[in-house]
């Protein structure tokens, strides 16, 4: 991960290593002119599990070890952008929140891959289409908003998010969990979605 570095006497980003050694750098403002001294922390390999959906990947993330790290939390591998969903301690704890240096695993989500989203679509005499439908994360579904998939027509009437159940509003792909609605037949939908038949790899 790049490391951007602002000048402390006038803010500026325009700002250039001028000696290296190890983690010791000397920069240089070339904007004031300024120079100063700084020590990059030390940073350790930690096991990260990234899930694409059903399928989940072993890799690690470079982090610095005095550091805290969070449920929530975004970080960066070599090819992907995760959000960490779960931190592991030794003898299998989980924990919401802990330093670097005392993590075991982390276990996250990619944000590269696109969200699958549930849709339950109600039809009469009580039955329920249900789909799984994937979609960019930051697309946006709002409620009242008509909608096709597997050739059918419905009304968004919920949304149900990571956090609560949307009556009205609109919310991003990136945080949703289900739709639902009434099917509506013959009326025009506004879209299209794409149903999700299993992961495959980006190309």
């Amino acid at each position: 991960m790049e490391e951007i570095f602002v000048c402390p006497e006038c803010g500026s980003e325009n700002v250039e290593v001028i000696r290296e050694r190890g983690r010791e750098l000397t920069l240089r403002c070339n904007d004031c002119g300024n120079v100063w001294h700084v020590t990059l922390p030390r940073l350790i390999k930690v096991p990260l599990v990234v899930s694409k959906h059903e399928v989940s990947f072993k890799t690690f993330a470079e982090l610095p070890e005095d550091e805290e790290i969070k449920v929530g939390d975004i970080v960066e591998t070599e090819d992907d952008e995760v959000r960490i969903t779960g931190i592991e301690l030794d003898e299998n704890k989980r924990v919401n929140r802990a330093r670097v240096e005392e993590v075991k695993t982390l276990w996250g989500e990619s944000l590269t891959y696109p969200k699958v989203i549930k849709v339950s679509i109600y039809l009469p005499k009580g039955i329920t289409q249900a789909f799984r439908v994937k979609v960019p994360r930051n697309e946006e579904f709002a409620v009242g908003e008509v909608v096709e998939v597997g050739g059918y027509t419905f009304k968004i009437e919920k949304i149900k998010t990571e956090n609560k159940m949307l009556h009205h509003g609109k919310a991003k792909a990136d945080k949703i969990v289900a739709i639902m609605g009434h099917h509506i037949p013959r009326a025009r939908a506004r879209r299209s979605l794409e149903i999700y038949r299993g992961y495959e790899e980006e190309s």
